[in-house]
């Protein structure tokens, strides 16, 4: 049996501002910094014993693992940073205010962009104020031009498969700190949950949902850490 934590990142800059980020490099609000060290109080607390932390290459998840890695007093443990576990891209939504951008396009179309399975934003410019194709930790990678869900759990799914599955079926007890999108890709395999409700799982910030595996990496059981901000789980 192995235990995982799924961490998603503190409150960032563009939370705050309710704008659109996606893989747009941020940093965490001092909201989001409490809320990362929140979670790893409440990881500490359950005395489990980890042995690695995985992450993706942006700031605020990042910088959320750390600060959580600190209150376990793990900061020794190996962490990996791995793109594939980036939030998903929001396209041409990159930047914008979400209140602002559903005045213009209506709120129903943004809902669809936003909470469809299938249905991505439109494309990034190539060239645009947003653009990552210069940025160094994407170097040979084949950056999207936008992401859906679908696509988000098409990048997220061969990673776990590939590295964070083999360490958890061999006993290891795991963190992964991430963003909303790729750990619901992550609570979607899990879970068997389909393709019309994952949309509606939410995932909150400084409260670590904890999941018993058994040898096939089949739930056994799954807890939010702080149960009086717990969000409703899938049915196991």
């Amino acid at each position: 049996m192995a235990q995982l934590a799924l961490v998603r990142h503190g409150q960032s800059q563009w939370n705050l501002e309710d704008r659109f980020t996606g893989w747009w490099d941020v940093d965490l609000t001092p909201v989001g910094e409490n809320e990362a060290r929140a979670s790893g109080q409440l990881l500490k607390q359950t005395g489990v014993d980890f042995s690695r932390a995985y992450t993706s290459v942006q700031t605020r998840a990042i910088r959320t693992l750390y600060l959580a890695l600190g209150e376990m007093d793990r900061l020794w443990l190996p962490v990996t940073k791995d793109y594939r576990l980036n939030e998903r891209h929001y396209g041409g939504l990159t930047g914008l205010n979400k209140k602002e951008t559903a005045a213009k396009h209506g709120e129903d179309q943004v809902k669809i962009w936003r909470r469809s399975f299938d249905i991505p934003p439109p494309d990034m410019v190539a060239g645009g104020e947003f653009d990552l194709s210069k940025d160094a930790r994407y170097r040979g990678v084949a950056i999207p031009a936008t992401e859906s869900l679908k696509t988000t759990l098409d990048r997220v799914l061969p990673y776990w498969d590939s590295e964070i599955a083999p360490k958890l079926k061999a006993g290891e007890n795991i963190v992964v700190a991430a963003h909303g999108n790729s750990l619901r890709a992550i609570v979607k395999h899990l879970f068997n949950v389909p393709d019309s409700e994952i949309t509606e799982v939410e995932i909150p910030t400084g409260n670590p949902l904890l999941i018993d595996l058994d040898s096939s990496l089949k739930v056994k059981t799954a807890r939010y850490l702080d149960p009086a901000r717990a969000k409703p789980l899938p049915v196991v």
